[in-house]
C-alpha cells in the first residue's frame, strides 16, 4: 500500500527533527562540554574564577568595586575605573552611561543629573585628594562641575553679550569666573529652565596633561572592565603601600607582574587587572 505524500512528508520531517536534535542537541553539547575540560581550558570554560581559600570571590574576567558600605574608596585597596554598570560592576546590568562629549550642562535642582563633564571633574578632584596629586583639569572649575557658561547675545547666536550664567554652579555658589566679555556672571537658579544661551565652555588655567589618568574618571563601554591602566596603577602604588606598611618598590614590582601586554602585540593599551593585584596583596604579596 502506497504512502500518501503528506505522510511521507512529515515522517521525513519528525526524522530529520530526531537526527539533529541527537547531533545538535546531544553531541555537540557533550563535545564542547568535553573540549572545555582540557587542561588549559577548562579554567576559562568555568568563568576564569577567583579564589580567596575556598570560597569563590569573583572572575578575573569582570572587575570589582573596592569601597565600604558608604562607597567610599578603602585605601588599603588599588581601585578601579568607575562603573555605570547597574550600582557599579553588576553583570546583569551591563551598560555604558551614554553620556558624549556633548553633555556638559548640568540639571540642578529637585531632579539634579550632573553632566559627563561635571561627572569627570568631581571624579578627578577626588582622585587627586586621594593620591595627594592636582586634581585639576581643563574645563573643569575648582568645586569639581563643569566649567560651562551660559551667554546670550542681543542678536540670538551672535551680537553684544548681554547675559552670562554659570549655569552648571547653582546660587549662591560663587562663579568660577566673575565676568565675561564685561558682563556679570550669575550663579544658576536651581529649578530654572533657561534657554536661547550659547553653552560656552571655559577651558581655564590646568595643564592639558591631568596627573589623574583619563581612565579612573570615565567608565568603560560595557561598566565590567576589569583592569585599569598602568598610569593609573602607578599613581596608586605610594597610597597603598602606605597603608599596608609596605615597600613602594614591592608594590611596583606587583603591578608590573600583573600587567597584560596588548592584545595580539598591536592591540589595545597594556592594563593591570585589579582583583588579582589586590588579591596578591592580600595574600602577602609585596612585602
Amino acid at each position: 500500500m502506497r504512502i500518501p505524500s503528506w505522510i511521507g512528508q512529515h515522517l521525513a520531517a519528525v526524522r530529520l527533527l530526531i537526527v539533529m536534535t541527537l547531533i545538535l542537541g546531544l553531541a555537540y553539547p557533550l563535545a564542547v562540554t568535553a573540549v572545555a575540560q582540557i587542561p588549559g581550558l577548562k579554567n576559562k570554560a568555568a568563568g576564569s574564577l577567583l579564589e580567596k581559600g575556598d570560597t569563590v570571590i569573583g572572575s578575573e574576567l569582570i572587575g570589582q568595586s573596592f569601597t565600604d558600605a558608604e562607597g567610599n574608596a578603602l585605601p588599603q585597596y588599588f581601585q578601579s575605573r568607575p562603573s555605570a554598570a547597574g550600582d557599579g560592576y553588576d553583570p546583569l546590568s551591563t551598560s555604558a552611561s551614554n553620556l558624549g562629549p556633548e553633555d556638559i550642562v548640568d540639571t540642578l535642582g529637585a531632579d539634579a543629573s550632573p553632566s559627563l563633564l561635571t561627572q569627570i571633574c568631581s571624579r578627578s578632584l577626588a582622585v587627586g585628594a586621594r593620591e595627594g596629586v592636582d586634581g585639576s583639569r581643563p574645563y573643569c572649575t575648582p568645586d569639581g562641575v563643569g566649567a560651562v557658561l551660559g551667554v546670550w547675545h542681543a542678536d540670538g547666536g551672535t551680537g553684544p553679550v548681554t547675559r552670562v550664567v554659570s549655569l552648571n554652579q547653582a546660587a549662591p555658589a560663587r562663579p568660577f569666573v566673575g565676568t565675561y566679555e564685561g558682563v556679570t556672571v550669575e550663579p544658576a537658579e536651581p529649578g530654572t529652565e533657561y534657554t536661547g544661551y550659547v553653552a560656552t565652555p571655559v577651558r581655564g588655567s590646568a595643564s592639558g596633561s591631568p596627573a589623574v589618568p583619563a581612565d579612573a574618571v570615565t567608565a568603560s563601554a560595557s561598566g565590567l572592565d576589569p583592569q585599569i591602566s598602568v598610569a593609573y596603577a602607578e599613581l596608586q602604588v605610594r597610597r597603598v603601600a602606605k597603608e599596608r606598611g609596605l615597600d613602594p618598590a614591592g608594590v611596583e614590582s606587583l603591578v608590573q607582574e600583573f600587567t597584560t601586554g596588548r592584545t595580539l602585540g598591536f592591540m589595545g593599551e597594556p592594563g593591570v587587572n585589579v582583583l588579582e593585584l589586590n588579591l596578591a596583596l592580600d595574600s602577602g604579596a609585596g612585602a
